[in-house]
């Protein structure tokens, strides 16, 4: 059954749609001649799509806009998506072109990337319902997607900013340029740190604090830093202790369960502590952000691991009100 569009979804995800192929769990980055397996593999949609499923599951009205190809794989990461009950309407298809396929190889607690095929041929600008009114959206933010975060912001979405990695090590600061209009900027610590031109994740965090309402460092295994600037409150949570099985998409699932959280009234600590939680679950879990969890499975994991739900930290998740 075809998930109904909406004008106003919860969430709206804007952004490049690959096909990701995990594998984790390797004991070495693979040598030329050699075969490895591993019984640790997932498939699914990736990149901005990771973002649609996990707002979906955590249990928002989720809306992606992006361009498909007319290849098999876009027809099967399209299937993939409606059948979460991601609303596919704000889909594009490009004939002639392929979605870029994108393998990931986890070892050493990392993975490394590797991905065939060229990005999509058209501008976010030109594919985004005009007509599309988000609670919140979530957009790859570059230089290029003032054009896209501007009207979000101005029907009143809070825009969720994330940021690739930089491989030429330029780091400009001119793509910050594209957070105006943004809500809120979720990098990891040699990200915030290499933009923003700081030597720690807190002078970081305070530089970016400048440019959005809500800054939020990420720390790996080290927590999450996080700081409104329009109240001034900072939190810094704790990780979530787990064996981590597969990063893969982690990020992702943070930055999707973060925003899921901003529909919910609840404290900064509170939505900052969900989204900490929620990619916890993943990396225990070989597949990526294919396996994020939903709100029920969430409390599950906390019932099976009573050391964790001791404390207060996620009594909020057993209200079923908030």
């Amino acid at each position: 059954m075809a998930t109904p569009r909406r004008s106003q979804p919860d969430t709206l995800v804007v952004g490049q749609l690959f096909l990701d192929v995990v594998f984790a769990g390797l004991r070495g980055s693979p040598r030329p001649g050699e075969e490895e397996w591993t019984a640790d593999f997932g498939w699914g949609p990736g990149g901005i799509a990771n973002m649609a499923m996990v707002s979906a599951r955590l249990g928002a009205s989720a809306a992606i806009s992006a361009v498909v190809g007319d290849d098999p794989l876009s027809v099967l990461c399209t299937e993939r998506l409606e059948h979460e009950g991601v609303d596919i309407s704000g889909l594009r298809t490009m004939a002639g072109w392929s979605l870029p396929v994108t393998a990931s190889l986890g070892f050493d607690g990392d993975r490394a990337l590797v991905t065939g095929g060229t990005p999509a041929p058209r501008e976010l600008a030109e594919i985004l319902d005009p007509d599309i009114r988000p609670r919140v959206a979530i957009v790859h933010v570059d230089d290029t997607t003032h054009d896209v975060v501007r009207p979000l912001a101005d029907r009143g979405a809070k825009v969720f900013a994330d940021l690739g990695w930089d491989g030429t090590g330029a780091w400009d600061t001119t793509v910050l340029d594209g957070l105006d209009g943004c809500y809120a900027f979720v990098p990891n610590d040699a990200e915030a740190m290499a933009f923003t031109r700081t030597e720690t994740p807190e002078q970081a965090l305070e530089a970016l604090s400048s440019r959005v309402p809500l800054s939020v460092v990420t720390l790996g295994a080290r927590g999450v830093l996080a700081l409104d600037a329009a109240t001034g409150e900072r939190v810094r949570v704790e990780p979530v202790p787990v064996d981590a099985v597969d990063v893969t998409g982690a990020g992702d699932v943070f930055v999707a369960a973060l925003a899921v959280a901003t529909l919910r009234d609840w404290t900064l600590r509170e939505r900052v502590d969900f989204a900490a939680l929620a990619a916890a679950v993943t990396v225990s879990r070989p597949g990526g952000a294919s396996t994020a969890p939903t709100r029920a499975d969430l409390v599950r994991w906390l019932d099976q691991h009573p050391d964790t739900a001791r404390a207060s930290r996620f009594a909020f998740l057993r209200d079923p009100y908030r």
